[in-house]
């Protein structure tokens, strides 16, 4: 019902009638927000009506009170839990679940890529905050009517799975098949217990259709996207320095190094005599015959393979002599200063040019006899450290082969795959480890033959293999590389489309991005996938081509990768395929024996689930992706864009997963795989310390729910695990222990015992029949609703955003601020005492209705078990239908309703400056009078209560007071003890149009009424009489 303005001031509004019913009064047509905020000053309990309790002395009216029943359970803890979670998953279908919402019919898709866990352990805690962050959204989408598309998938290939299935084993007498049947079997094993820890914690998937990276299919799909980006000349062969770990005797990629920001080198300087001036050094400058460059290095083990000493062209250098030896030493002039310091000698400074005029300069190799090396100008030389001279070995380091390669310098390498001196590098250091013995040994040479200068212990962040947490050195090797240099302005372009939470990690993607010119894709290992290529027998020249690709890719979709080893040479390279080749007799041929690396492997996953071009599986094809031909391998759904909504993993795979992602996806589709990247930090202890057996801090995701035997943990169960991920701030390192768990444990308790209020006074009630019109219900009610419609749009903002830390603190401050603390507080009377079919007791338990069931949809996708069972025991539905089968929160536009919130917002104005006048007391123990001035405020409360004084009307309710007495003016005749307080409230109505400063003025006295014996509201004649609202029940009853 609509309230309309009254007031010959305001003409531009019509006046209506008032009306007698509950809901009755004056309306404002098109309200906006007013400038006052609603505070609440009452505890749930105070100055509302309680119901008599039982053993007082009116426990004879007990029976006629409506009190809560529910038989959903205050607290469930223990095993009592436990069975109640997985008793919810098997009664609502959560297994069956995704399946259903995939046959809907669905306007929209949301697609959320799930980025491959490594199939080798226990399900931990990083896991679990990947897993449930992703769950959230998903079934949030799911709720909102949109079709999910997420299917789960493994990384399974690698080194980290050859490693731990073959053990103490090795691969000593094994064959790459025994090998691979081994890492297979651990794969598997771990796989499917992490699957069960994922359905556990209620993840939301079809769990019998998942990918995997060792599926034929898949392995096909992989193959296709090599194939193609090696048709564009992507992919290349060639000898270059690239990461070596020797503890894995393998190639790695950038993505697969782990830096130790502690590691200790022995860094030098070290002397490298001029043998030829360089021209452009003025001839007159007499006494430079002796002057001999200084370099810094941390890896002196690489001074034998040096080339050349590179300067910068645009620095200027010095010639200084020491003070207490006259030796002569070029280095950057800017370094000077420190070096000194470092010495503990002045340097004398003897002449200063700039740094091309280094340019023809020749030097002497501090190691080699003979050998002489050149001054070589290069960009990537700095100031920051060292002497602004760098020592160049093309073998070993990155930089180092740029400038090989620009001057067209040797690139020898002197260490072999176990990190071990060559015979190249002569008969003191053969067979010694370049990264121990070999160092000491070049620094005692470096010494004996006056090079060495000083020799000191420098703490650095230095590359380890993830794997191992082994050093890993750079040595060059004959590999198969991407050229992602070529692609970066590309990949560069495509990331501007593409939103990134937070923001903040698009600059270190790019950062990454830049680090890496060029992408090593070929492993020294038997447990991946094969690359797809031949050798000729006595040139070794490669034979791979988009023929030998598609055949193979064919083979393995039918026969997996194993076929590469299984087959013969003639079934891999047929007649026909030789032919298209042009290619000589199979004979001629031996196959490859690399891998590709696994981040190829995973990076090509949007090609697998994503891509709508991709080739049906075979109906014959027993692969585990067989079920691909009927839902992921053709297009999807409702999208002819087949790129994934989100992709969402830790901050780890900046340079991971999300980079191998998009270059593979840019090379062949000149776009990102996904629109939206969200990079959540890692799980660490309480005191933010990364987890280890060793410090005793791993938290296992298994002990959570189902505590230890020993009772050391209790058991949490899964929504406890699921609200922890909800409430961290999953965008910096997310924080677990026993406080965070014992806080999610206690908030969910708090969320529980309000929504058991709520189904407890909803017993018996049916909206479908008995719902009140929302134009019939009380105020307080309609503004409830109007309050819930805000809280809906406020939570369904906070999922989109991914920002389910938003969604807790916008559910708890509803729970707590608007339900708790004022609207349960203030109902309490209507709901216990008066008559069970009274409309203002229908209009409450409507309002409540929609308030339970818009909570618990707002917190389901969260909280899945819990949000089941309230759905369980909540009123009108059938009983076989589910919450996540029934939709979003369902909140109407009529809940808003002009004039509404101004009606509401202006009584609790007034309603804080009565609470403020009597702290601490009773207030239903106080006669309010409430006195306003004719006017747009006046009117308002004219609405809420019609009579000039009331103990029943819906302002008193509001109040809590005993009484409400509303006039224009305070009475003249007001007793002396009466309490005075004054106020105003700001009506902002039109858009700002109409704006009215109300002033109100309040006297509160004590009442002279009895307590009801009953309802326990100051509302009776006398102690032993009955009110007259419960006089009426209790006959009616009778």
């Amino acid at each position: 019902m609509l309230l309309t303005r009254v007031s010959p001031v305001y003409q531009t509004l019509a006046r209506c009638g008032r009306r007698s019913q509950p809901g009755g009064g004056l309306l404002l047509s098109r309200a906006v927000g007013c400038s006052s905020s609603r505070r609440h000053g009452a505890s749930p309990g105070e100055g509302s009506a309680q119901p008599a309790e039982a053993g007082s002395a009116h426990a004879m009216y007990r029976d006629t009170v409506l009190l809560p029943r529910t038989e959903f359970p205050m607290k469930l803890t223990g095993q009592k839990l436990l069975d109640r979670e997985l008793q919810i998953q098997q009664e609502c279908g959560f297994a069956e679940l995704y399946s259903w919402q995939r046959e809907r019919k669905a306007k929209k898709e949301f697609c959320l890529h799930d980025g491959p866990p490594y199939a080798n352990g226990d399900p931990h805690v990083g896991h679990a905050l990947n897993k449930i962050l992703k769950d959230i959204r998903n079934r949030f989408e799911m709720l909102r009517g949109r079709q999910v598309h997420y299917i789960p998938g493994w990384d399974c290939h690698g080194l980290p799975i050859e490693l731990k299935a073959l053990g103490e084993l090795g691969t000593s007498g094994l064959s790459p098949l025994e090998i691979r049947q081994k890492a297979r079997e651990f794969a598997e094993r771990a796989i499917a217990r992490q699957k069960a820890a994922f359905q556990r914690w209620g993840v939301m998937a079809d769990w019998e259709k998942c990918y995997y990276t060792f599926d034929g299919a898949y392995e096909a799909a992989q193959l296709k996207v090599f194939q193609e980006m090696h048709d564009q000349g992507l992919v290349y062969q060639d000898y270059k320095p690239i990461f070596w770990s020797p503890s894995s005797r393998t190639a790695l990629a950038e993505a697969e190094l782990e830096y130790n920001p502690e590691h200790v080198s022995r860094a030098v300087y070290a002397t490298f005599p001029l043998a030829t001036l360089p021209p452009k050094i003025p001839s007159e400058e007499a006494g430079l015959e002796n002057v001999s460059v200084l370099v810094w290095t941390t890896q002196p083990w690489t001074i034998p393979a040096n080339e050349a000493v590179c300067y910068m062209p645009n620095a200027q250098y010095s010639v200084v002599k020491r003070a207490d030896s006259s030796q002569l030493l070029l280095l950057a002039t800017e370094r000077t200063a420190s070096l000194a310091s470092l010495l503990g000698t002045e340097l004398q400074t003897v002449v200063t040019f700039t740094g091309s005029q280094l340019e023809g300069g020749i030097c002497k190799h501090p190691t080699i006899p003979d050998k002489q090396v050149p001054l070589l100008p290069a960009s990537h030389v700095t100031m920051g450290k060292g002497t602004g001279l760098v020592h160049t070995a093309p073998a070993h380091g990155m930089d180092d082969y740029s400038v090989a390669s620009q001057f067209k310098l040797p690139v020898e390498c002197m260490v072999d795959e176990d990190g071990r001196f060559t015979e190249l590098a002569g008969p003191k250091l053969q067979n010694l480890s370049v990264m121990t013995e070999g160092t000491d040994a070049v620094i005692s040479m470096l010494n004996e033959s006056g090079a060495l200068v000083l020799a000191e212990e420098c703490v650095h962040s230095y590359p380890n293999d993830w794997r191992t947490k082994q050093p890993v050195v750079i040595r060059p090797s004959k590999q198969w590389f991407i050229n992602t240099a070529s692609l970066k302005d590309k990949a560069k372009e495509a990331l501007q489309k593409v939103r990134v939470l937070p923001e903040s990690a698009r600059g270190s993607l790019l950062t990454m991005l830049d680090r890496r010119t060029y992408w090593c894709i070929s492993r020294q290992r038997s447990w991946g996938v094969p690359i797809p290529v031949f050798y000729h027998k006595e040139s070794g020249e490669p034979l791979i081509n988009k023929y030998t690709v598609s055949h193979i890719a064919k083979l393995f979709k039918e026969k997996g990768s194993d076929c590469w080893w299984e087959l013969p040479m003639e079934a891999l390279l047929p007649p026909e395929v030789l032919k298209k080749s042009k290619a000589g007799p199979v004979s001629d041929y031996v196959r490859g024996d690399d891998v590709l690396d696994i981040w190829f492997d995973s990076g090509a996953s949007w090609a697998a689930v994503l891509e709508e071009e991709m080739e049906e599986a075979s109906e014959e094809h027993e692969s585990r992706l067989s079920w691909f031909a009927d839902s992921l391998l053709k297009p999807l759904a409702t999208e002819s864009d087949p790129r994934a909504e989100a992709y969402v993993e830790g901050k780890d795979q900046l340079g991971g997963w999300f980079q191998s992602s998009l270059l593979t996806s840019v090379a062949v589709r000149n776009k990102a795989p996904y629109k939206s990247l969200v990079v959540h930090g890692f799980a660490v202890s309480e005191k933010g310390e990364k987890m280890s057996k060793s410090l005793g801090n791993v938290v296992d995701p298994d002990e959570v729910i189902n505590g230890k035997e020993d009772g050391s943990v209790p058991a949490y169960g899964a929504d406890v695990l699921r609200w922890w991920v909800a409430e961290s701030n999953i965008f910096s390192e997310v924080q677990i222990g026993p406080s965070a768990l014992n806080s999610a444990r206690d908030s969910i308790s708090k969320l529980r015992n309000s929504l058991r209020f709520l189904l407890g006074n909803l017993q018996g009630f049916d909206q479908r029949t008995q719902a009140v019109d929302p134009q019939q219900m009380y105020y307080i009610d309609q503004y409830m609703l109007h309050l819930l419609r805000e809280f809906s749009i406020k939570i369904t903002d906070a999922y989109s955003e991914f920002d389910a830390g938003r969604v807790i603190r916008i559910l708890q401050a509803f729970i707590s601020r608007d339900l708790s603390s004022f609207y349960f507080s203030i109902i309490k009377d209507r709901l216990y005492c008066s008559p069970e079919d009274s409309l203002g007791r229908r209009s409450c338990q409507t309002a409540l209705e929609e308030i339970l069931d818009g909570v618990t949809r707002s917190v389901a996708p969260i909280l899945p078990h819990l949000a089941e069972e309230v759905y369980l025991h909540a009123p009108g539905h059938d009983k076989a239908e589910t919450l996540f089968r029934s939709g979003w929160i369902k909140s109407s536009s009529v809940w808003r309703r002009p004039g509404l919130e101004e009606a509401v917002e202006g009584a609790c104005a007034i309603r804080d400056s009565f609470l403020s006048s009597i702290p601490g007391k009773n207030a239903s123990q106080f006669d309010l009078t409430v006195a306003i001035e004719p006017g747009l405020l006046f009117e308002l409360m004219e609405s809420l209560q019609e009579e000039p004084s009331s103990t029943d009307s819906q302002l008193a309710e509001l109040m809590m007071a005993a009484r409400v007495n509303l006039t224009s003016k305070l009475p003249r005749d007001l007793h002396p003890d009466a309490l005075l307080s004054r106020g105003t409230f700001l009506i902002n109505l039109e858009g700002g149009v109409i704006r009215e400063d109300s002033p109100y003025s309040i006297a509160v006295m004590p009442t002279s009424a009895a307590r009801c014996p009953r309802c326990r509201r100051y509302t009776s004649e006398s102690a032993d009489c009955l009110c007259p609202r419960c006089q009426a029940v209790v006959s009616h009853a009778g």
